[in-house]
C-alpha cells in the first residue's frame, strides 16, 4: 500500500508541462505529440487546429485503473484547478467542467463571496457539494480587487444556458462553445447569441 502511494506522487509530477504539435482533436481531448510519443490530453476549451504546435500546463491523475493527463493553457487554470479537485466530492471532470464555464479569476471571486451559481451548474455537483468548496476554499480568495461578481455570474449563466440550447438542438459542447467564441461580447440578449450562433454553425457545415 505504502509502495502504490509512492508510485502515484511520483508518476503525478513526472508529467507537469507538455509541448508538441496537435495531431488529433476531439471535443474533449486532443493528442500531442512530441518526442515521437503521443499524449492524450483532456482539454476545457477549444486549442490549436490539427497540426499547430500547443504548449499546456498538466496535470496527471493517477488511477487503480487508468493514467488520465489535464491540459490548460495557463497555469492559474491548473492551480484552481488542483484546488478543486482537493476537496471531496470534486473529481477532475468536475474541475474541468467548472473551469469551461469560467476564467479562474471570477471562479475564485464567486467562492470568495459564498456564490455557488458557478458550481451547481456543473452536471454531478450539488447543493451540498457546491458549499463544501467554498466552506474549504473561500479564505483562500480575495475579491478586494474585482468589482460586478454578480454581472459576470449573470454572463456565465447566460453562456450556459446559450451552450445547453444548441446542445439540445444537436451540436457537440465544443461546437457550441466554439461558435458562442466568435460572437461580440456586446451582444447581451441569450436568444440572440443562440440565433447568430446557429448561423454561425450553418456556415461551417456548408
Amino acid at each position: 500500500m505504502y509502495t502504490l502511494h509512492v508510485i502515484r506522487y511520483t508518476l503525478h509530477d513526472m508529467i507537469s508541462h507538455i509541448k508538441g504539435k496537435v495531431i488529433l482533436k476531439s471535443e474533449n481531448f486532443i493528442i500531442v505529440s512530441t518526442g515521437n510519443v503521443g499524449y492524450k490530453v483532456f482539454i476545457v476549451s477549444d486549442l490549436g487546429k490539427i497540426g499547430e504546435d500547443v504548449e499546456l500546463f498538466t496535470h496527471l491523475n493517477v488511477r487503480e485503473d487508468a493514467l488520465v493527463l489535464y491540459g490548460f493553457l495557463e497555469y492559474k487554470e491548473l492551480e484552481l484547478f488542483e484546488l478543486l479537485i482537493s476537496i471531496s466530492g470534486i473529481g477532475p471532470k468536475a474541475g474541468m467542467g467548472i473551469l469551461s464555464l469560467a476564467d479562474p479569476e471570477t471562479v475564485k471571486i464567486a467562492i470568495a463571496k459564498g456564490d455557488s451559481s458557478i458550481l451547481t451548474k456543473v452536471s454531478g455537483i450539488g447543493k451540498k457539494t457546491a458549499e463544501r468548496v467554498i466552506l474549504e476554499l473561500r479564505n483562500k480568495f480575495s475579491i478586494s480587487d474585482v468589482e460586478n461578481i454578480e454581472e459576470k455570474t449573470k454572463e456565465i449563466g447566460d453562456h450556459s444556458d446559450a451552450v445547453e440550447a444548441l446542445v439540445s438542438l444537436g451540436y457537440s459542447s465544443a461546437e457550441a462553445k466554439m461558435s458562442l467564441s466568435n460572437i461580440s461580447p456586446e451582444i447581451k440578449d441569450v436568444s440572440e447569441r443562440i440565433k447568430m450562433a446557429l448561423k454561425e454553425l450553418g456556415r461551417r457545415q456548408k
